[in-house]
């Protein structure tokens, strides 16, 4: 949200998906048997056992993906400004995993050292922290934007609130019982992405 302001004319799904494009691609690798994770029933602040995971959340392959993205981009909007901010979005997803994970996060595919500072096994620090970001990204959002009807008004707020209500859900629900249950039900972050093109076409900057 918050990168809306500086990248004014991408979409707020355009932005979804590069901040989460690791994510979203990581429970298809999942599927497929490319990446593995392994659930830990006894580690409740870190459940997820990153066994390994390249494709999705190697520093090398953000930046591969960030270019790749930012480049996509350019050719169909010839936005410079916005295609430039998009490669730091998908990027920014190592640098922000790089806080609170354990660990598990490698630089590039092979045999790479592992880095991550483990914020996640402080649940409270971590409810402050993320909620700081969140917070910083909707005033930005809301300092770039504006309703061009009631519905580009009470949209944003039905996301926000799914937002918020997902990541409740996420921190109090039970953790699927396998690697590929954990794939298919990922795939409901799409939905986000959806909401985020539909409330974004609802209001200007």
């Amino acid at each position: 949200m918050g990168a809306k302001r500086f990248a004014p004319k991408a979409s707020l799904g355009t932005l979804f998906i590069a901040v989460q494009w690791a994510d979203l691609l990581w429970p298809v690798l999942l599927l497929f048997n490319v990446e593995h994770v392994d659930i830990r029933k006894n580690n409740p602040h870190f459940p997820l056992a990153f066994v390994d995971y390249p494709v999705t959340h190697s520093l090398l392959m953000g930046l591969i993906w960030g270019l790749c993205f930012s480049l996509v981009y350019w050719l169909i909007r010839k936005d410079i400004k916005g295609a430039i901010a998009l490669c730091i979005c998908v990027l920014s997803h190592w640098a922000l995993d790089l806080v609170v994970h354990e660990p598990d996060l490698p630089l590039y595919p092979g045999h790479s050292p592992l880095f991550g500072l483990g914020l996640w096994d402080h649940p409270l620090l971590t409810a402050l922290a993320e909620g700081a970001i969140f917070t910083a990204g909707l005033i930005l959002y809301l300092r770039s934007t504006h309703p061009k009807n009631s519905t580009g008004s009470w949209s944003l707020w039905v996301l926000v609130g799914l937002l918020v209500v997902n990541q409740v859900a996420g921190a109090l629900s039970p953790m699927p019982s396998t690697a590929h249950a954990i794939g298919w039900a990922a795939q409901y972050q799409w939905i986000f992405v959806l909401l985020g093109y539909w409330v974004d076409s609802k209001r200007y900057i």
